[in-house]
């Protein structure tokens, strides 16, 4: 008993070991995989998957393929295999690299000891299909045969668009070809490997075996007795179908056929078609027919949802009932069956038809709308009460139609009268007749006005759109609502009619001026005025008129204001308009806009000025008058200082005026156009005044002043004018080369001839100015060229075929410019490929010969050509072609020589070990190398044109060769060159194309060097030595400007001196012209300043710098201890509370910084009383920031720790062990002596690369 207690004490006792934490081992945490299992093993574990739920994720299927296939050695196509040189691809190579590029597929292909090819193929898998076809039908020989199959069978081997063929073919790897349907033949033929032939000629067999095992048949019965044949509801043909699986197409209802058609195999067909003639047989045997009539509104309740009543009644009657389609106006209804059925199908064709009946409800149509009520609330719920009921209403009549079974449409029409009456008590309607124009008015600016009196009185108001075209609103409602908003309405109508309606005039450019930003200034005017209503034009209408409306005496002071408003923005807002010429524009903006920003400012106006872009030499000012005329005057003068620009008058008398300016002012602008550009001014319209001012370069100026007066005499001699219309592509031929033509014209008839300018838009009018009879002659003359022109005619020449390409090339270039040259004619060359010299011209017969002309030119100068080579280093090459190329383009133009540059040589590669010897060249080329004195290759540029020009044209580029010179400027003038951030040294090279190199200042050398083209260089130079003499002449002022004298002040006192952003400073630094320097960081004396200007200039500010050190030295300074809680109080927001201090005080308070030693210490600076104010003032807010400060810290203390806080103080005290197992294999050292570890691989010899095809190439 003893020793049975030992044992049960023994159980119960627990080791601590138990509760311990033990980390699981190594193979519980990563099991190992089975090796092998069968079937059952397999199936256990499916069961242990179902039960856990493990592996559920569904399996991933790779989207790639791997095909092999041989070719025997009979069939190889390639069988030469080793009969190549070294390095050189096989056939089969090519043709595996193209298949692969256009199929994506990975080929691989090897050879047999037996010399067979095997071929794999590895892609995704409809390329690996396509990819083993191609290569099955270029690499092996391709057999063929013939197999017969019946016609009616092709379109089974066909497919659906053809895609059962394709697959098949892609399966065999043949090439199928199926006779047309127009073709008579049986015999498809199959080309491609003999094992393809076979596959693909015993699926084919097999398409056609199915095939004629398949019946087909068409049952001819009437189509009055398909409604038997199929049964009701289809009954009979589904049973049918089911018993045979055959397919039994009925032609529905709509399509008047006498046919059915049965498809499927042939035992169930004729099954199919025995019962279904059987059937019709009998039916036909036994039926007979009954007509009767019923009204026509009622045969869509016979015929039921779906033709269901049909049904309904062949199913019970076995009676077919055929009803006249919809758009028939017959009301007879057929019946037919047999004669004992007749009836009892008579009877429930009355019986549908009666079972639905109709009824009105008289109701006025403006009470419609409350009848269906809002959002069809109230029909709706009559619809749901009597569910088989359908209420229609009638537009435009007083009456609802009700439809449906006897009981529920009595009940309805109870209902709806019952709610029509209560609403004829209770509403009524009106309608008044307002004048449409004024309904925009009533409705008011988004509804409001009509708004307000809807929501005041409870009524419905309708008034017609603008389309309706109709005066009458109409009011509906209560009758004390419409009586009300109609005598509101009316009260607006009338008010209106008295209103008055007043345009004003107001320059577009003002309308958002007066509006003002965000609708406030108009909105004043609004508040102002507000009976009257205004109205600006739409933005994107070009309108000047703003439109008042209101009372009367209302529009006329609104009228009054807005024109005072006007005429005080047309006194500020003046424009003028100065020509200034286009290179001066630079000049008159000035250094960063000096110059430009000094007038507006002097000015007080607005001066906008062209962009760059812009062709227009014209700078806009605006302003008040007499401020646009002092700045038009102040630009004026300083383009006339900046050139040499001279201003005359002329007196030309005013009422000839119009007659020089021209149509469009044409006539002015070709003068000024031919005088380079000078501006003619005439008087203002309406002036008496005579004087006409010419400005412009001296002499252009007297040219222009010579022209005018010419045709200020003509036009007193003469006064007549003509214009000519020609095509503008004629206008070329009608000048001729050098003005011969037009010139010729002039000196025949005297008189005067003007061409339009690109800028006109009218490019066909030619004015014509003289005396009457000078007039006629020219314009006589000119229309005989015209007509010449327009005579289109048609001519041939030959051109040697040789020369075609030079024609044709660069898109028709030259064709084209001979066809704007000659007026318009058409060149046009044999087409590619086609051996003629024959070139037909098609045009004005005049300009056809000069086309001849040009092209035996053109023809004449390429069979003149000749090449020449130009000598120029390569590495100048780029530098003579200029920025894309442009200085080659210019030259190929201006000597009409072709240019072509070598190509750039590909630096030799240096070898890793130090080796940099050149690569060997082909053909034994010695790389570029001079050989026996010849130049080399890289350096050699070919110019092909006539001698002379390519002579020109190799002087032009050996001038662009770069050159570098040396000049000799003094150190201490280089930052003078330089400029402001390189600003002058980069505008020279920009203005001459050159490279100028200015030494480091560490060099403290004297030499620049110019790098550019002669001619750009010589000239960079003496710009260079300008500038030097112009610095030499200052050198005594800069002497003078370098004065210094240095300044020792407190380095405290340094921030004060600077300002806050450097404005005290800055505003010392301008005031006396002087550079002040203060010391850097790093210097060792840092309370010196520096002061460099004039002698004069440097003690003044020097004055101006110990005033303010005056005054810091007598403030006092004095620290005050604020708990650093409270600062951000102190400071506010944006530092708001801190500046209100130092206002209010007159003092400047620091703060400590985070690296002071005391972060409570504030520092006040200023007057002795202003600094104690400040500090009882600090204090006296400390008492009251700091109260609140500890009120919420002690409401903080007493509130509940987040867990976010808990857990980070958990996390911090706490390391986490993280995951961890026992027995591990890197727990124990490795055993490098056991087998089992380290298994010896034996004595296998390693496989080669794998390798695509062909032989591997040494490297």
């Amino acid at each position: 008993m003893s020793k049975d207690m030992a044992t049960n004490s023994a159980e119960v006792v627990h080791s601590v070991e138990d509760e311990a934490y033990e980390p699981q081992t190594y193979n519980d945490a990563f099991p190992a995989l089975e090796t092998s299992r069968d079937v059952s093993t397999i199936q256990s574990n499916n069961a242990w998957k179902s039960q856990t739920g493990a592996w559920k994720h569904p399996s991933i299927r790779t989207t790639k393929c791997t095909q092999v296939f041989s070719v025997p050695l009979e069939e190889r196509r390639f069988k030469e295999m080793d009969d190549r040189l070294f390095g050189d691809e096989t056939e089969q190579t090519k043709i595996c690299k193209d298949i692969m590029a256009r199929t994506g597929v990975s080929i691989e292909i090897s050879m047999a000891k037996d010399q067979s090819l095997t071929v794999v193929v590895h892609g995704k898998s409809d390329a690996v299909m396509k990819a083993r076809r191609e290569v099955m039908t270029r690499l092996q020989t391709q057999a063929n045969s013939l197999v017969s199959i019946p016609k009616e069978h092709h379109r089974y081997i066909l497919g659906k668009n053809g895609k059962k063929l394709q697959e098949l073919e892609l399966c065999t790897a043949t090439k199928i070809t199926v006779p047309r349907p127009d073709d008579d033949g049986e015999m498809i033929k199959i080309v491609g490997p003999k094992e393809g032939i076979d596959k693909a000629k015993h699926e084919i067999q097999l398409i056609s075996a199915e095939q004629a095992k398949l019946g087909f048949e068409r049952l001819q019965i009437l189509k009055v007795f398909h409604p038997f044949v199929c049964g009701p509801n289809n009954q009979i043909i589904k049973k049918l179908m089911d018993e045979t699986n055959a397919k039994i197409n009925v032609p529905p209802p709509s399509v008047m056929k006498d046919e059915i058609v049965v498809s499927g195999e042939k035992e169930g067909v004729m099954k199919c078609k025995d019962t279904l003639m059987n059937i019709y047989e009998e039916k036909r045997r036994k039926c007979q027919t009954v007509s009767v009539e019923v009204r026509k509104s009622q045969h869509k309740y016979i015929i039921g949802p779906r033709a269901s009543g049909l049904h309904e009644i062949l199913g019970a009657t076995g009676v077919s009932v055929e009803v006249p389609p919809s758009d028939s106006s017959s009301e007879t209804i057929t019946l037919r069956g047999e004669q004992e059925k007749l009836g009892p199908a008579l009877t429930m064709v009355y019986s549908k038809a009666n079972s639905v009946v109709f009824a009105d409800v008289l109701a006025p149509s403006w009470l419609h709308r409350y009848v269906i009520g809002r959002k069809g609330a109230h029909i709706k719920k009559i619809s749901e009460d009597f569910p088989k009921v359908h209420i229609e209403f009638v537009e435009n009549q007083d009456k609802i139609t009700i439809e449906g079974p006897p009981e529920e449409v009595d009940d309805a029409v109870k209902a709806l009268n019952q709610y029509v009456d209560d609403l004829k008590s209770r509403m009524t309607f009106a309608e008044i007749t307002v004048d449409q124009k004024f309904h925009k008015h009533i409705i008011g600016k988004a509804g409001s006005n009509i708004t307000k009196i809807k929501n005041s009185t409870g009524v419905s108001i309708q008034i017609p759109s603008d389309d309706e075209k109709s005066n009458v609103i109409r009011i509906e409602g209560n009758p004390e609502g419409v009586v009300s908003a109609k005598e509101q309405l009316m009260e607006m109508a009338t008010r209106m009619e008295n209103e008055k309606s007043r345009d004003i005039v107001i320059e577009q450019r003002f309308h958002k001026t007066i509006i003002g930003a965000k609708g406030e200034n108009i909105r004043e005017i609004r508040d102002k005025f507000n009976q009257v209503q205004i109205t600006f034009p739409e933005p994107g209408k070009k309108s000047s008129v703003v439109t008042l409306r209101g009372p009367k005496n209302d529009v006329d002071r609104c009228y009054k204001y807005l024109q005072h408003y006007h005429t005080e923005l047309l006194e500020s807002n003046y424009q003028a308009e100065v020509h200034i010429f286009k290179g001066f524009h630079k000049n008159i903006i000035g250094k960063g806009g000096a110059n430009i920003k000094k007038i507006r400012d002097d000015t007080d106006t607005k001066i906008d000025l062209p962009s760059e872009n812009s062709e227009s030499d014209v700078i806009t000012i605006t302003g008040k008058r007499k401020n646009v005329e002092d700045a038009k005057t102040q630009i004026e003068t300083m383009q006339k200082e900046l050139a040499n620009i001279k201003e005359i008058t002329v007196e030309i008398p005013s009422n000839l005026h119009n007659a020089i300016i021209g149509a469009k002012g044409r006539l002015i602008r070709a003068i000024m156009e031919e005088c380079g550009g000078v501006i003619i001014r005439f008087p203002p319209e309406g002036s008496s005044s005579n004087k006409v001012t010419i400005r412009g370069p001296k002499d252009d100026v007297e040219n222009a002043r010579k022209q005018l007066l010419a045709m200020a005499d003509e036009k007193q001699l003469s006064g007549f004018t003509a214009e000519v219309h020609a095509k503008p592509q004629y206008h070329k031929f009608l000048i001729g080369r050098g003005g011969a033509n037009i010139r010729k014209v002039r000196e025949n008839s005297g008189a005067r001839i003007i061409f339009p300018n690109n800028n006109d838009k009218d490019q066909e009018t030619i004015s014509i100015i003289g005396t009457k009879e000078a007039v006629a002659a020219a314009q006589k003359e000119l229309e005989g060229l015209i007509k010449n022109l327009d005579d289109i005619a048609e001519s041939d020449m030959n051109v040697d075929m040789k020369h075609h390409r030079h024609f044709v090339s660069r898109r028709g270039e030259v064709l084209r410019q001979i066809g704007e040259e000659f007026g318009g004619v058409t060149v046009s060359f044999p087409r590619s490929g086609v051996k003629s010299e024959k070139v037909v011209i098609k045009g004005p017969k005049d300009c056809i010969e000069g086309a001849k002309s040009k092209i035996r030119e053109i023809v004449k100068d390429l069979d003149a050509q000749v090449t020449v080579d130009c000598i120029i280093a390569q590495k100048y090459h780029r530098t003579v072609m200029g920025s894309g190329g442009q200085n080659v383009k210019n030259i190929c133009s201006k000597f009409n020589v072709g240019i072509k540059f070598p190509d750039k040589p590909n630096s030799p590669e240096k070898i890793l070990n130090g080796d940099s010897s050149e690569d060997p060249l082909a053909n034994g080329d010695s790389n570029n190398h001079e050989d026996d004195g010849k130049p080399l290759k890289a350096d050699v540029i070919v110019l092909t044109g006539t001698p002379e020009n390519c002579q020109a044209a190799e002087e032009a580029l050996k001038a662009l060769v770069p050159i570098i010179q040396e000049m000799n400027v003094p150190y201490d003038y280089h930052r003078f060159i330089i400029g402001h951030k390189g600003y002058d040294v980069r505008k020279m090279m920009q203005d001459y194309d050159v490279n100028i190199s200015i030494p480091p200042a560490e060099e403290n050398s004297d030499t620049i060097k110019v790098t550019g083209p002669p001619a750009n260089v010589e000239k960079a130079i003496e710009c260079i030595g300008e500038k030097v003499v112009q610095l030499d002449s200052q050198k005594e002022d800069r002497a003078l400007r370098n004065f210094s004298l240095e300044l020792e002040v407190n380095p405290a006192y340094h921030p004060k001196i600077i300002g806050r952003r450097g404005l005290v400073i800055s505003r010392i630094r301008q005031d006396h012209n002087v550079n002040i320097q203060f010391p850097d960081r790093g210097d060792e004396d840092q309370s010196l300043i520096k002061i460099v200007g004039y002698e004069k200039n440097a003690e003044a500010a020097k004055e101006d710098i110990l005033k303010i050190v005056e005054e810091l030295d007598s403030m006092v300074t004095e620290q005050v201890t604020l708990d650093h809680r409270i600062h951000p109080r102190v400071i506010g927001a944006k530092g708001r509370g801190i500046r209100k201090i130092t206002e209010d005080f007159k003092v400047e308070l620091r703060f400590p910084r985070a690296e002071d030693p005391d972060p409570d210490v504030v520092i006040i600076s200023g007057p002795e009383e202003g600094v104690a104010d400040c500090k009882d003032h600090l204090l006296n807010i400390q008492e009251e920031f700091l109260q609140d400060v500890m009120d919420q810290e002690y409401l903080e203390n007493l509130q509940k720790p987040s867990r976010h806080d808990e857990k980070t103080k958990r996390r911090g005290n706490q390391q986490q062990p993280g995951f961890m197992v026992k027995d591990a294999p890197w727990d124990k050292a490795p055993d490098t002596a056991s087998t089992d570890e380290f298994p010896s691989f034996g004595a296998v010899n390693a496989p080669k690369a794998a390798h695509a095809w062909g032989p591997s190439r040494k490297r």
